[in-house]
């Protein structure tokens, strides 16, 4: 099921093994020549150029681009009663965590009558994007919003794709959810076009300052063009998960959280790593046990057949801490002894999952963490969404005569130094 990649024996270098992990393959760049005419059209003509665009690429036309209030209403009264109670559950979780991602303003004197005070201000209005297609996801409504929320946005617009089997409005649990967080401003429309229209607006539609949210090449296609006009949170790829196991771990809690990765997409990653060759034989055979059951076992079998999933054989603890580290998981499970103190050890991953009973789809939903994480090896440089996403830190400098006289010469100095006199002759003037 899993292909099987030997490197024990191999080198421990973080910039080799890099080269060496499995990694889904993702060319963003071919898709942007097809995303940039949608973009353009869509700045131009604003929501028409989006409904035209989800008309001829999703084959739906919704009868407004922004959903009726009475449609979110209607979708929250008929909202299942256990999934209501799940979905409340999750976002109470959720803000307990990122309650605690505030930041405080600092006021620092760096001398006397000389200060840099740092505030941090939300991001006025945001838009928030929610894929449809192969899944539902209420809980990325929840992930985007209740941070957003939290950091003091004032203005959210989410945007969601048309689905044929509703009447062209997104999907009615996506709805419900919104309602359920006072998010009343829902437009019809995904992938490129609902970027674009997010960023440029139109007559009617004003344009946000931040996008975030994952979605397909199409919309991280979009979001590569757009940045610089709007902020994003980042290019999302594939869906990945890591496990570092030893013989010590559970073969079957192993085998169903790689394939509740795999179930995303088929070119979702699912890796293996283990000094154990006894577990990887366990964890394949409870693969061929478990795939077949479940109900998108097609889509698992060819993910985890595909060259980004894979069982990677080690030497011992340490060779497999220096793999996953240099895979740098979007999720990654530890599945060891003393499992606690080897999470400490990592240094990259969007978010590590310890012990037998934390599973990646705790995550998903209903831990409190953040589901909206990088991909792609991006977390040994970049974290998931947070309250810090949404917020900007703003340097008020004030300097009154005596501080600058004093620091003066050194700026003058400085300015030279960079061949940029007329810089100095700022601070010259003021001392004269």
């Amino acid at each position: 099921m899993l292909r099987v990649l030997d490197l024990r024996g191999g080198t421990r270098n973080a910039a080799r093994l890099k080269d060496v992990v499995p990694r889904a393959e993702q060319d963003v760049e071919s898709v942007v020549d097809k995303v940039r005419p949608i973009v353009d059209d869509v700045r131009l003509r604003g929501a028409q150029a989006a409904l035209d665009w989800s008309e001829k690429l999703d084959g739906v036309r919704p009868d407004s681009i922004r959903v009726p209030a009475q449609v979110i209403a209607d979708a929250l009264s008929a909202l299942d009663d256990d999934v209501r109670i799940a979905l409340e559950e999750a976002i109470r979780r959720v803000r307990i965590v990122h309650e605690h991602q505030r930041r405080s303003d600092t006021d620092v004197t760096v001398v006397p009558g000389g200060t840099v005070t740092e505030r941090w201000l939300p991001v006025d209005r945001v838009g928030l994007y929610v894929p449809g297609g192969r899944a539902v996801y209420p809980s990325s409504v929840v992930m985007n919003t209740v941070p957003a929320l939290i950091a003091g946005v004032e203005s959210i617009a989410v945007a969601s794709p048309p689905q044929k089997d509703f009447g062209g409005w997104p999907h009615p649990t996506i709805l419900a959810t919104c309602a359920l967080l006072n998010v009343t401003e829902v437009y019809s429309v995904g992938g490129a076009q609902a970027v674009a229209l997010l960023a440029y607006g139109d007559a009617d539609i004003d344009p946000v300052s931040m996008v975030t949210g994952p979605g397909n090449m199409w919309v991280t296609a979009a979001k590569r063009l757009l940045k610089g006009r709007i902020g994003i949170d980042s290019e999302a790829g594939p869906t990945e998960i890591a496990i570092l196991a030893d013989d010590s771990a559970n073969p079957e809690f192993i085998a169903v959280d790689l394939i509740s990765q795999a179930e995303h997409d088929v070119v979702a990653a699912s890796v293996l790593v283990t000094d154990s060759e006894e577990l990887a034989e366990s964890v394949q055979a409870a693969l061929r046990e478990f795939v077949p059951q479940a109900k998108h076992s097609e889509r698992i079998a060819t993910a985890l057949s595909g060259q980004q999933s894979a069982i990677v054989l080690v030497d011992d603890l340490d060779h497999g801490i220096a793999v996953v580290d240099a895979y740098a998981a979007e999720h990654l499970e530890i599945h060891t002894r003393d499992a606690h103190d080897v999470s400490r050890r990592i240094k990259n991953a969007g978010a590590v999952f310890v012990g037998d009973w934390s599973p990646v789809s705790l995550g998903d939903y209903a831990a409190g963490s953040n589901h909206v994480l990088p991909t792609g090896g991006c977390a040994c440089h970049s974290s998931g969404l947070s309250v810090q996403t949404f917020l900007r830190g703003i340097h008020y400098v004030e300097y009154d005569q005596a501080a600058l006289q004093e620091i003066g010469p050194t700026v003058i100095t400085l300015a030279r130094a960079e061949d940029l006199p007329s810089h100095g002759v700022a601070v010259e003037v003021r001392l004269s």
